[in-house]
C-alpha cells in the first residue's frame, strides 16, 4: 500500500508542467551544487529580480543518516541567517519534524515548527508559526488505489478563527491524473488534467474559476506540453486564454551542467515591449 501525496501534490504533475522550467521569469539565474567527500553539501543560488537587482543565497547541509538528523544553514543577500533542523523517523516511524529559524541581525525574526506524518493510505502535515500570532496551518490526504482526497485549514490561535480552508480530490494513474480543488475559503475552484502521452510527450491543462473575478472573465484556462528531444534535452510550451504564452528549452551540456533558455510573451500585444527572455545555468558535482 503506497503513501498518498501531500495535499499540495495532488495535482503536482500538471502544476509542474505548467509552472516549472520556464526560465523567462528571471533574466539570469545561476544554481551551483557540490558535495564534499564527508557528505556535506553546498549550494549557491543567484537570480536577477524585476528591477534588475541580484538576490542570492548560500547554503550548507550536513546529514547524519544513522540518526535521521539533517542540519541546513543558509545566508542570503537580505542578510537573513536561516537554520533548519530535521529529524526523520527518530521520534516515531513515519514522523518527520522540522524546526526553522530566520534571523536578520537587528531586524526581523521568525521561528516555525513543521511536522509531517505519513503511513500507507494517509499523509498528514502541520505547520506552526511560533512568533506570528501564533498560527497553525495543516493538511491531510487519504488515498486508496489511485483515488486521493484531502483538506487544508489555517487557524489563527490568538484570534480563534479559521483563516483559510481548502479541499481537493483526484485520481492518479501512472500515465494520467485528474484533480479538482476548492481553495481560498471556497472562492477559487480549479480542475486539472495531466497525461503522459508517451515516453517523450507530456500534456496538461488547468481551468480556474474565481468567484471574485467578476463577470468579465471568471474562468481562466492554461495548457502546457513538454517534448523530450533525447535523455538530455527537452522543449516545452504553455498558453493561457489571456494571451500569455511561454516556451522553454533545456539542454544538459555535460553531466552536471544544464542550460535553460526561456521566452515569455503576450500573444495579444506582440508589438508592445512586454515580452521577457531569460536563461538559467545549473552546475552539480
Amino acid at each position: 500500500m503506497s503513501i498518498p501525496p501531500a495535499f499540495p501534490d495532488i495535482s503536482k504533475n500538471v502544476n509542474n508542467l505548467i509552472n516549472r522550467d520556464f526560465y523567462h521569469l528571471s533574466k539570469a539565474a545561476l544554481d551551483v551544487k557540490t558535495k564534499a567527500p564527508n557528505g556535506v553539501a553546498f549550494a549557491f543560488k543567484a537570480k536577477t529580480g524585476k528591477d534588475d537587482s541580484i538576490s542570492s543565497n548560500i547554503e550548507t547541509k550536513f546529514t547524519d543518516k544513522a540518526n535521521g538528523l539533517t542540519l541546513t544553514q543558509g545566508w542570503n543577500t537580505a542578510n537573513a541567517l536561516d537554520t533548519k533542523v530535521e529529524l526523520v523517523d527518530t521520534l516515531s516511524p513515519g514522523l518527520k519534524a522540522e524546526v526553522l529559524t530566520s534571523v536578520v541581525p537587528n531586524g526581523s525574526k521568525a521561528a516555525k515548527l513543521n511536522l509531517y506524518f505519513s503511513q500507507p493510505k494517509v499523509n498528514v502535515r502541520a505547520f506552526f508559526d511560533l512568533l506570528k500570532g501564533p498560527t497553525f496551518a495543516g493538511d491531510f490526504t487519504v488515498g486508496h488505489e489511485g483515488y486521493v482526497a484531502g483538506s487544508e485549514v489555517g487557524y489563527d490561535i490568538s484570534g480563534g478563527k479559521v483563516t483559510r480552508l481548502a479541499v481537493s480530490t483526484g485520481y492518479i494513474h501512472p500515465t494520467y491524473a485528474v484533480g479538482v480543488n476548492a481553495s481560498k475559503n471556497f472562492s477559487v475552484f480549479t480542475a486539472s488534467y495531466f497525461h503522459k502521452v508517451s515516453s517523450l510527450v507530456e500534456a496538461g491543462a488547468k481551468a480556474t474559476y474565481d468567484v471574485n473575478a467578476g463577470a468579465s472573465k471568471p474562468v481562466g484556462v492554461e495548457f502546457a506540453a513538454k517534448y523530450a528531444l533525447d535523455p538530455t534535452a527537452f522543449v516545452k510550451g504553455k498558453l493561457a486564454d489571456s494571451g500569455l504564452a511561454a516556451v522553454a528549452y533545456s539542454q544538459q551540456l555535460r553531466p552536471g551542467v544544464t542550460l535553460g533558455v526561456g521566452l515569455g510573451f503576450d500573444a495579444l500585444r506582440l508589438a508592445e515591449p512586454v515580452h521577457k527572455i531569460g536563461f538559467s545555468l545549473s552546475f552539480a558535482a
